[in-house]
C-alpha cells in the first residue's frame, strides 16, 4: 500500500479544516457531556438512592450503536453538527459521569469535616474542597471521553459529516487508500496531543500532586 505524497500536498487545505472540524465536534461533545454529568454526578454522589438509575441510564445510552443513535436524532436536529455533537455527548456520559462520582467518593472524609469545622457551606466545600481534590480522577475520565469521543466522529460520515471521517469513504469508494491513510494519521495525532494536552491541563491545576509525581 503506498501512499501519495503528491495528493496530500495537494489537499493539505482540506485536510486542515476537516482537521478542524473533527476536532471542534469532539471537543464540544466533551464540553456539553462535562456540563451534564457534573451536576448530575453530585446529585448521584449526595442521594444515594439516585446513584443507581442515574449511572444505569447512562450505560444503557452507552450499549445503543453509534450510527443508530445518529439515525435516531435525524428526525430531530436533521443532517446538522447538531446530531454528531449530541450523539457523542451521550456517548461521554456513562465515562464522566462514573468518574465525576468515582472521584466524589474519593475525597477522604477528614477533608470534608474540616471544610465543615471552618464553618463552610456545602456549595463552598464542594467548590473549593471535594472537586478539587476529585479532579484527578475525573481528569482521567475527560481524557478517555476525548479520545473515544475523537475516534466516533468519522461515525458521523454516514449523515453527511464526520470532519476526517470522509476521508475514509472517499478512499474506499475511489479504492484510493491515500485519504484512508492520511485520515487515520490525522485522527491519531488528534487524539494524542488532545490527552498530552489534558495531562497538562490536570498538571498545572492539582499542583499538590506534583511532588508524588516525581517521587
Amino acid at each position: 500500500m503506498t501512499v501519495e505524497w503528491d495528493w496530500i500536498a495537494d489537499h493539505t487545505g482540506e485536510l486542515t479544516a476537516l482537521s478542524v472540524s473533527h476536532l471542534q465536534a469532539a471537543l464540544t461533545a466533551v464540553l456539553l457531556g462535562l456540563l451534564i454529568s457534573l451536576p448530575l454526578a453530585v446529585l448521584a454522589h449526595r442521594v444515594r438512592q439516585l446513584r443507581g438509575p442515574l449511572l444505569g441510564i447512562a450505560n444503557v445510552l452507552f450499549t445503543i450503536p453509534s450510527i443508530a443513535i445518529f439515525v435516531l436524532l435525524l428526525p430531530v436536529s436533521g443532517l446538522t453538527r447538531t446530531t454528531t455533537v449530541t450523539g457523542l455527548t451521550v456517548y461521554t456520559l456513562v465515562v464522566l459521569l462514573r468518574n465525576t462520582v468515582d472521584g466524589l467518593d474519593a475525597v477522604p472524609a477528614k477533608a470534608r469535616e474540616a471544610a465543615k469545622a471552618m464553618g463552610a457551606r456545602p456549595l463552598r466545600t464542594l467548590l473549593t474542597v471535594e472537586l478539587p481534590l476529585a479532579l484527578p480522577v475525573i481528569m482521567a475520565g475527560v481524557r478517555i471521553a476525548t479520545v473515544m469521543s475523537i475516534s466516533l466522529v468519522s461515525v458521523a460520515t454516514y449523515i453527511g459529516d464526520g470532519g476526517l471521517g470522509q476521508l475514509f469513504t472517499d478512499g474506499f469508494q475511489r479504492n484510493f487508500p491515500t485519504p484512508v491513510l492520511a485520515g487515520v494519521v490525522l485522527t491519531l495525532l488528534l487524539a494524542l496531543v488532545a490527552d498530552a494536552l489534558l495531562v497538562a491541563v490536570e498538571y498545572v491545576l492539582t499542583p499538590w500532586n506534583r511532588k508524588g509525581r516525581r517521587a
